[in-house]
């Protein structure tokens, strides 16, 4: 009973903070324009899958296009940007089909809008970039799990349990790749491509 309810409690407070940060984006041209190559990026990666031995797969950076609009544009940009790939991603990718109309709100509608958090504490110094990917990764692999728990307990493992199983099956993939993402990110010239972006009409 009680993880039905954490998991509620998740995505309820998830959803309330991000629609708030969410206030006052400009979906100017330019802006709709990055939002729509950003998805299209995220969408391809996404679809591009390294399968792993525990049956979990890692994806071809699909983590990236999103953390990189959050950080050099507008997170709030990015939020967007990531339901509409939440919405995409069940439409054309196989493995982000939902298997109950709830997990929508738990997995595919967080797990990518979440990487926006990537930009919350500021693109100025890069170790602000580095905490918002990690709240980032730390979001979606919490949306992974709880999804797992919830949604995906009858494939567990022999003598694992439900959340044994989640935590080993997504750890496995999502928190290596989240890690990997965050190095990629941080070795590009962020703050280079942040002023490019502004001195061309960027965001606020």
């Amino acid at each position: 009973m009680i993880t039905p309810v954490l998991t509620a409690l998740f995505s309820a407070v998830y959803f309330i903070v991000t629609i708030w940060l969410c206030r006052g984006v400009k979906l100017t041209a330019k802006a709709l324009s990055l939002g729509g190559v950003t998805c299209a990026l995220t969408l391809v990666l996404a679809s591009i899958m390294i399968p792993l031995p525990s049956g979990s797969a890692i994806t071809c950076g699909s983590w990236i296009p999103l953390m990189v609009l959050a950080i050099v544009w507008d997170p709030r940009l990015a939020f967007l940007a990531g339901w509409v790939c939440g919405v995409l991603a069940m439409i054309l990718i196989p493995a982000w089909q939902p298997v109950h109309w709830a997990q929508i709100f738990v997995e595919q509608m967080v797990c990518f809008s979440c990487l926006g958090y990537a930009g919350v504490f500021g693109a100025d110094k890069r170790w602000k970039a580095v905490c918002g990917m990690t709240l980032a990764v730390f979001l979606r692999c919490v949306g992974h799990v709880l999804s797992g728990v919830i949604f995906y307990s009858q494939n567990a493992w022999d003598g694992w349990g439900a959340w044994g199983y989640s935590l080993a099956y997504n750890l496995s993939s999502r928190l290596p790749e989240g890690i990997l993402s965050i190095l990629i990110v941080s070795l590009l010239p962020l703050g280079f491509m942040r002023r490019s972006m502004m001195k061309e009409g960027g965001a606020a």
